[in-house]
């Protein structure tokens, strides 16, 4: 008995002495393969790294634990190594490119595919698919373009121009909920009342849905929404859903997820079997999306699931950032304000529906989205994927390689705008120079934001109505700061005292 023990505990222990063989051999491979990349890409210029193994990994990781946003780090570096940029980020290598004409040549080729690993990660959240295949995260460029071509006609301006009425009465809604509150006392959170109101128009102009979350409806198709958007925080960590204290947290993710494209099956089936039995059916954007499709033959379930979730997960979100950021920015530029104010009540009046001639005829509006959009895009940065070979500024990069192309990072650059830091929508006057290749907020090319135009209108139509019927204050403290969780949001909820005011033309 005794010798068996002993033999037991023989193999036990040789066992033991065998994985920790193998596990120091996978040690010494792996920092055989940390340094084989180190020697590949080390000739491109970089800040020296935190850590051999790491990177500058524990640098990113500080920017975010205080707050920060490591595009302004992107300035620093570039002014201090030129426009090309090395990170090391554990045994994979990400070059920023901080250079127009390298905004031009990867951005504006479809040759240059997305990342399939970072695409991937947000394509499928722990283990659940969200957006797939979708028009964002399709790095197949043929598939992409197959549905890109059933999906723009529906983004068309004229077709949208048809959306004017939801525009507008979803506005209207926002309106009613604010003069209950414009007392000039009450503290109003702009931000969850922004985020509410554009979730409900792309619900109705796209999906024909009225979840009305502006008057306060806790529906499941907002808390869904809300937590597939906090999971994108964290899909990056590959380790995040295996720790213990997560569980709760990632399973919540995973049925919200579940809710999107169940709520996505139910409206799409419901629209197909109305169109094909010849049923009067909602001018809207998934009506004439799956008309091309059908008259395309190109209809597939899974993946207009996958472009239901995409255009209310990316649109939701960044629209009502871009609408906070504007609200923020108001509240601290007087004669911008008087400025904008004094366009609207020219342009609209006093009248309730704003039309498409009106959106067209806001100038100065136009200008001072833009200008948010430069110190402030929702969407910070766009990646590509080197299949082969390439030189940017003289700078060679090697094949496979993962390139990141910062519009925030560019727009703050006095290399590419004069007094980068200083609010001036007038630097988008139509009789100035545009910006070469260093104002990107949609991308460039041929695969630049489907929805561009749909936000752009929308968030005209709210602006131009809030600023018809309000004055308004922002309550301090405000940081005016903002912080990135995958887009760029204001780092305070952006909360505001409102007054009734009367249009100047009255």
């Amino acid at each position: 008995m005794f010798l068996a023990v002993m033999e037991v505990q023989e193999v036990i222990g040789g066992l033991l002495h065998l994985l920790l063989a193998v596990a120091l051999l996978a040690l010494v491979l792996y920092c055989c393969y940390i340094k084989y990349i180190h020697m590949k890409y080390d000739y491109i210029p970089g800040p020296p790294r935190a850590s051999f193994f790491l990177g500058h990994e524990p640098i990113l990781l500080r920017v975010v634990l205080k707050n920060e946003v490591f595009h302004e780090y992107f300035q620093e570096w570039a002014e201090e190594y030129g426009p090309i940029v090395r990170l090391n980020i554990l045994h994979r290598i990400v070059i920023c490119v901080l250079s127009p004409e390298g905004v031009k040549e990867f951005l504006m080729s479809p040759q240059y595919p997305k990342d399939q690993i970072v695409y991937g990660a947000v394509a499928y959240m722990f283990g659940v698919r969200v957006v797939g295949n979708g028009l964002a995260t399709d790095c197949n460029i043929n598939h992409w373009h197959k549905q890109r071509k059933i999906m723009d006609p529906a983004f068309n301006r004229i077709y949208l121009s048809g959306l004017m009425g939801v525009f507008n009465d979803k506005a209207e809604d926002l309106m009613k909920v604010l003069e209950g509150k414009a007392n000039g006392e009450t503290e109003v959170n702009m931000m969850d009342l922004l985020k509410r109101v554009v979730l409900d128009i792309i619900a109705k102009a796209a999906f024909g849905l009225e979840p009305n979350t502006v008057w306060g409806n806790q529906t499941p198709l907002l808390h869904a929404l809300s937590m597939a958007v906090k999971g994108l925080d964290f899909v990056r960590n590959p380790f995040f859903q295996y720790i213990p204290r997560n569980r709760k947290f990632v399973k919540e993710i995973q049925e919200s997820v579940r809710v999107l494209r169940q709520t996505a099956k139910e409206c799409i089936e419901e629209r197909l079997r109305a169109l094909r039995n010849g049923e009067e059916t909602p001018s809207d954007i998934l009506t004439k999306i799956l008309e091309n499709a059908v008259q395309e033959g190109q209809y597939d379930e899974e993946n207009m699931l996958d472009n239901f979730l995409t255009f209310f997960v990316a649109g939701h979100e960044s629209t009502a950032y871009l609408l906070a950021f504007t609200v923020m920015e108001l509240g601290r530029q007087p004669e911008v304000l008087a400025k904008l104010q004094a366009e609207v009540d020219m342009v609209v009046g006093v009248k309730r529906d704003i039309n498409s001639d009106d959106l067209g005829n806001l100038h100065y509006l136009s200008q001072v989205l833009k200008e948010v959009l430069r110190l402030y895009p929702p969407v910070p940065n766009i990646l590509r994927w080197t299949g082969t070979e390439t030189i940017i500024e003289g700078v060679k990069i090697p094949a496979n390689s993962v390139l990141i192309f910062s519009t925030s990072a560019m727009g703050r650059m006095g290399k590419f705008f004069q007094n980068p830091l200083i609010f001036d929508p007038d630097r988008f006057r139509e009789d100035q120079p545009r910006p070469y290749f260093s104002f990107f907020p949609f991308a460039l090319g041929p695969r630049s934001c489907i929805g561009q135009t749909f936000a752009l209108m929308e968030t005209k139509v709210l602006m131009a109505k809030f600023l018809q019927r309000f004055e308004f204050q922002l309550v301090p403290p405000q940081s005016f700061k903002f912080v990135d969780s995958g887009l760029l949001k204001p780092l305070d909820d952006v909360v505001c005292r409102l007054m009734p005011r009367q249009p100047s033309c009255i």
